[in-house]
């Protein structure tokens, strides 16, 4: 049974894949973002792709492997 984090993860890319045009990814690490998003809070990239079928891709992807980036929560 995958850990809690894990869960967490799966549900957030559910979510996301659910409602793809309300998410975005962004082009300078890969992360998904709300449509909203003007500049990547992770990367401060500014490209993205709205393509609702790349945004469920990269759900799917970051959804079902291993956290690799490191986020705010991490540094505080």
């Amino acid at each position: 049974m995958p850990d809690t984090a894990q869960q967490d993860r799966l549900a957030k890319a559910r979510e996301i894949a659910n409602n793809p045009v309300a998410y975005k990814v962004c082009e300078g690490c890969d992360s998904i973002v709300t449509a909203e998003v003007v500049i990547c809070p992770n990367c401060h990239g500014y490209r993205f792709d709205a393509d609702p079928t790349r945004v469920v891709d990269q759900a799917v992807e970051l959804g079902t492997r291993e956290q690799r980036s490191v986020t705010a929560e991490d540094l505080s």
